[in-house]
This record gives C-alpha cells, sequence and structure tokens, in this order.
C-alpha cells in the first residue's frame, strides 16, 4: 500500500501556531483530532512534525538508524557543543555507555544511603516549620541535591550555590534564544559560564571527594581518547539537568495527586508504612509503582521529545520526508469519553485493564539518563516521607499545571505538616 501524504496545518509563517502552542494547553490534541496521529506544522519557522500513538510510536523507534537526535536552538546552545544531547549516531553511543556508568545498578545501590538521608532531611524540616510549606521548591532542591551530592560529591554549601545558578539556566532551556541583556536567554547563559566554571573544579578535586565520579575515572570516547575536563564538564551538565528536572516533576506531580485524591494516599499507606526504612530492595511495592505509573501517565514529566529524519521514512502509513523535524507528543491519550481515563484510578496497572505504552521518560537510544535514578529517588521520597509526615493541603491556591519545561503546579502546592504517629 503506498505511503498516505504528510497531513499539514498549511501554516506558512508560524506566527499564529507559536503563539497557540505557548497558549493553549490543547494545542497538539486539537490538531491530533482534525489531522490524525502523525501531522506537519510550523512554529518559529521551523518545521515541526507532531505524532502520537501506539503504532506510530512503534513504526518511529524501528526506523532508529534514519533518525538523529534534535534539540531547539535554545537548548543546543544552553547544553553546549559537547554535550550528549547534542551529539548523534556512534559518538553518542559511546559517550552514552560511559557516562551510563553513573546510573547502573551498582552505582544507585552505592547512593540508596545519601538520598535516604537527604529524605530525612527534608521529613524534619517539614515536621518542625512554623507555618505552610511550598513543596515545589522542597522537592526541586531535593533532587538537584540528590544529583549533586551522590555524582558531584557536593556539601549543602557547594550545593546552593550551584543550585541558583542551575535553576537560572534550566528555566530558560526553551525560551527564545535570543541574548539580549537582562532576557532569560543572555541571564542562562552568564549562569552556564559560571556552572561550568564550578564544575571544572569539582573535576578537579581527588576522586574521594568526587561523589560518583570516580566511575568515569579512565572513560574513553569513541576514538579510545579519555574525556578531556572540558568534554567532561558538559556531559555534567546534562546529568545535573536529566537527574533533576524530571524528578523534580514527577515528585510534585505525585504529591499533588496524593493530596487531591487522599483516598488514593489511605489505599497506599498500608503498604508503604510496612516497608522497612531504608532498605527497600527485598519488598515489592506494587500499588506504589501502579500510583507513579497513573501520575505519570497523567503528567508525564517529559511532555515530548525530538528526532530529525535522515531519510524518508513511514509512521503509521504516512510518508514524512527528509529533514523533517518530529515531535513526539507524551500526553496522555484520555480515550473518546466512554472510558475513565481522564480519571486517576492506579488499580488499572493492576488489573490488567491498561494496554497502553507509557514513556514518561522518553524511548528509544535517547531515553533520559536519568530515569532509573529517578524511579529510585520517588520510590525513597514517597516511603520516607509519608512513613514520618502527614501532609495537607492548605485552602485556595492555584494547582493548576504550569508545563514548561516540566510539569509543575503553578501554587507551589502550599501544605501543612505534621509528624507521622504510626498506629
Amino acid at each position: 500500500m503506498a505511503a498516505k501524504t504528510l497531513p499539514s496545518t498549511g501554516a506558512v509563517t508560524g506566527i499564529k501556531e507559536t503563539l497557540d502552542f505557548f497558549g493553549d494547553p490543547q494545542f497538539a490534541q486539537k490538531r491530533f483530532k482534525a489531522h490524525g496521529d502523525v501531522f506537519e506544522t510550523r512554529l518559529l519557522n521551523q518545521r515541526l512534525v507532531f505524532i502520537r500513538g501506539e503504532q506510530t510510536m512503534a513504526d518511529l523507534f524501528a526506523q532508529g538508524d534514519a533518525l538523529e537526535g534534535w534539540w531547539p536552538e535554545s537548548v543546543r546552545q544552553l547544553l553546549g557543543s559537547r554535550s550528549l544531547a547534542n551529539r548523534s549516531g556512534d559518538g553518542h553511543k559511546a559517550r552514552r555507555r560511559v557516562v551510563g556508568q553513573l546510573f547502573s545498578a551498582a552505582a544507585l545501590s552505592r547512593y540508596t544511603p545519601s538520598i535516604a538521608a537527604l529524605v530525612e532531611e527534608l521529613a524534619d524540616e517539614l515536621i518542625q516549620a512554623k507555618a505552610p510549606v511550598q513543596l515545589v521548591p522542597c522537592m526541586r532542591r531535593f533532587a538537584f541535591a540528590v544529583i549533586a551530592t551522590t555524582v558531584l560529591g557536593l556539601d549543602a554549601s557547594d550545593r546552593q550555590a550551584l543550585f541558583a545558578d542551575f535553576e537560572i539556566w534550566t528555566r530558560a532551556l526553551f525560551s527564545i534564544p535570543v541574548a539580549i541583556p537582562g532576557t532569560p536567554f543572555a541571564k542562562a547563559l552568564e549562569a552556564k559560564k559560571r556552572l561550568l566554571g564550578r564544575l571544572k573544579q569539582v573535576v578537579a578535586q581527588t576522586s574521594a571527594e568526587r561523589g560518583g565520579l570516580d566511575l568515569l575515572s579512565g572513560g574513553l570516547d569513541e576514538a579510545g581518547i579519555p574525556l578531556t575536563d572540558d568534554d567532561l564538564v558538559e556531559q555534567l551538565l546534562l546529568l545535573l539537568f536529566a537527574g533533576y528536572e524530571t524528578t523534580a516533576s514527577s515528585l510534585s506531580c505525585l504529591m499533588r495527586a496524593l493530596l487531591l485524591n487522599p483516598e488514593i494516599e489511605q489505599w497506599l499507606l498500608p503498604e508503604l508504612l510496612d516497608q522497612p526504612w531504608p532498605n527497600l530492595e527485598s519488598r515489592s511495592c506494587p500499588r506504589l509503582d501502579a500510583t507513579v505509573l497513573e501520575v505519570m501517565r497523567l503528567t508525564p514529566p517529559v511532555g515530548g521529545f525530538f528526532r530529525r529524519t535522515k531519510q524518508t521514512i513511514q509512521l503509521a502509513g504516512v510518508a514524512v520526508p527528509p529533514d523533517r523535524v518530529i515531535q513526539v507528543a507524551l500526553a496522555p491519550d484520555l480515550g473518546d469519553g466512554s472510558c475513565d481515563l481522564a480519571e486517576i484510578r492506579p488499580e488499572r496497572h493492576l488489573d490488567g485493564s491498561f494496554t497502553q505504552t507509557l514513556l514518561p521518560f522518553g524511548g528509544g537510544g535517547r531515553v533520559c539518563l536519568g530515569k532509573a535514578l529517578a524511579e529510585l529517588e520517588i520510590r525513597l521520597m514517597a516511603i520516607g516521607l509519608l512513613q514520618r509526615v502527614h501532609l495537607g493541603l492548605t485552602p485556595n491556591q492555584d494547582l493548576t499545571l504550569q508545563q514548561i519545561p516540566s510539569p509543575s503546579p503553578r501554587g507551589g502546592l502550599l501544605v501543612t505538616a505534621s509528624a507521622r504517629h504510626k498506629s
């Protein structure tokens, strides 16, 4: 059967499409409904092919050799030319294997005590607070502290100095890449210089003081040459983002879901309270795993990811020409209203009624490097915090989600906290 022609919105300049993209959370869903699971449009004068759907995703991953990584110009500049995110082909694969050692099973086991200590520290901080606390900033500081402590070996004061610049840098990743003084992008470029300088200092320290960085000792690039410090610090900057932003989003959205749906927390608590702390390896947590999956289904920490075609490919029977940027939309499929997919129901992941493929951290050969660390942090935080702390949602706050760079409650998720007394 001949491939179908790529449907298009007909956008010429992309100005209206760009305004709609940033202003309408249902931008992609409306166009999928009108054009199908594969369509082309134009944003900021860049042609983009949006895709979704089980068959489309399967076709995409089956043609990985015909694709390469791609990021918007703002991301490319802020991550740097040496970054894994800006590499493709054999060079990307070789460096990914080296850097991936930081997230191996052995490395995660080594990190667990430090992560557990940070969870306990946050629990104590919340219990001792004399006024309501915004939980989102707490989760962001925690996620950053984990990656900065376990990988970089930084102490609290050094983490805080790095964190301030990192937040400036993160906020501009998906911004207009115009470096006019005072703009978010210009501030982010200055913050990047400071971050790379600090990371070079970290790399120069002895291995005993460098957290997990000794795992990269002797790491070779694709030509068999040891990674230079300039190369390594750009990989570390990416790892800080990979091990931080998606985790902070996942934790914030999980806590928001539990606070908005106390019946789910009550369903979870018997399992959580029965877990040994912090040695969690010997016990399974099916209800927690199902709840995390359900929250990620409804609010995936990665809204989408990009690829660029090197040659013509077919996605769900539609021909996509060479040199087209593809945006894989990971927004949830809520069905046609005849089922309960719009509702939060963790049990669907235990009773066999859910059959969709979930890709909350992206997919294929460029799946988020921090995925395994994020999953460990989420489990440790959910168990360690909820075993010790009872959280209550304060009224009259904005609980809607901002989407860029990752989903997060706009109002900061203001809560009261008290010590939980186990019965």
